[in-house]
């Protein structure tokens, strides 16, 4: 198993290579949406906000894409993953509105772009409201600033609004009309038979993240994988090579059916994990806290073992932590993680 660390988009630079190097990560995973400096800050992510998506005509291209590559190899590390589209690029997608079309040409044009920069993993969650309703406060140990969520909020969608993002601020008042979760099922089967046999000939493994918070619905929509065999579900739903998980250990541990042990088992015995993101929370939905690695209700070194016996020798990535207080309150956080599980990959001998 290697190890990685997750970037944002402003995160890109030679500076947090180096610090990811430096505390022990191979791999970088970059996010590269187009995020603004508005309310609703996930702390601990390094995210710049969750309010107003990126530019609908902005793709990123091969050449652009090849360049973060080489600025990431420069430094040490490999880029394995590419991680969220810019809801700007999909909204359509998501609500099967009348861009719809022109919008799945655009995600097929960037996974070939992935594909001819030599990265392997696209990382994706089709999700209507996205991450929506997580607060901050002192949730984890000694008082540590971390997200939590208080209640799942059920708060109706605005028009113009799709992945907590508002991707057009003029448009008229109201709110998303309802769909059944059928419908949303319908709509991720017809991305996927769309977008993978491009992802199987460029070589790209789309990875699918469960939904966070897990609940049947949120903000008035529902969602798709809440609950640990759902991830089946998706998988069955197109039988890929490139149909995988990205496989989010607190969002599974936070389900309120399932045992996150069992999942782990069953999905990296199947070999269908992509990428991991190890993260511990404590709680479950509707309340739950994201807190260190090492006190959390999961036993890490236990997921661990079973990825070993299971042969997993893919990517993980500490997704949050807690800040801790002092002058570099996310850099702090992210050590602690990485040398955790470092150190815990020593316990188990990989």
């Amino acid at each position: 198993m290697k190890l990685g660390i997750g970037l944002y988009r402003h995160m890109l630079t030679p500076a947090h290579f180096r610090f990811a190097r430096q505390i022990g990560c191979t791999h970088v995973v970059a996010h590269l949406v187009t995020y603004s400096s508005t309310d609703n800050q996930p702390v601990g992510s390094g995210a710049g906000g969750w309010g107003a998506a990126g530019d609908p005509d902005a793709l990123w291209t091969t050449e652009e894409l090849i360049s973060l590559k080489k600025q990431v190899e420069a430094e040490g590390l490999l880029l394995e993953a590419i991680e969220n589209f810019d809801p700007a690029h999909w909204y359509d997608v998501l609500l099967d509105g009348p861009k719809r079309d022109s919008q799945m040409e655009g995600l097929k044009r960037l996974v070939r772009s992935i594909g001819e920069a030599g990265i392997p993993i696209m990382g994706y969650n089709f999700s209507i409201a996205g991450v929506a309703g997580r607060v901050t406060g002192p949730y984890a140990r000694g008082g540590a600033e971390s997200v939590a969520v208080e209640g799942v909020d059920q708060t109706p969608l605005p028009l113009g609004m799709a992945w907590n993002m508002v991707y057009d601020p003029r448009a008229p008042r109201g709110t998303l009309p309802p769909i059944t979760s059928e419908e949303l099922w319908q709509r991720l089967a017809r991305f996927l038979r769309e977008i993978l046999p491009v992802a199987e000939e460029a070589g790209v493994v789309m990875a699918a993240h469960p939904d966070d918070p897990p609940a049947p619905t949120v903000r008035g929509t529902p969602r798709l994988v809440y609950q640990p065999h759902l991830y089946q579900k998706l998988l069955d739903a197109a039988q890929s090579p490139s149909n995988a998980l990205e496989f989010c250990l607190g969002t599974i541990a936070e389900m309120t059916e399932g045992n996150v042990y069992e999942a782990t088992e069953q999905y990296s015995a199947q070999g269908k994990l992509a990428y991991v993101h190890f993260r511990n929370v404590r709680g479950k939905v509707p309340r739950y806290h994201e807190v260190f690695i090492d006190e959390g209700d999961v036993d890490m070194v236990k997921i661990l073992g079973i990825l070993k016996k299971n042969r997993y020798g893919g990517v993980l990535i500490p997704d949050h932590t807690p800040l801790v207080d002092c002058g570099a309150p996310w850099h702090a956080g992210m050590a602690y993680a990485v040398g955790y599980m470092r150190a815990a990959l020593r316990v188990i001998g990989d």
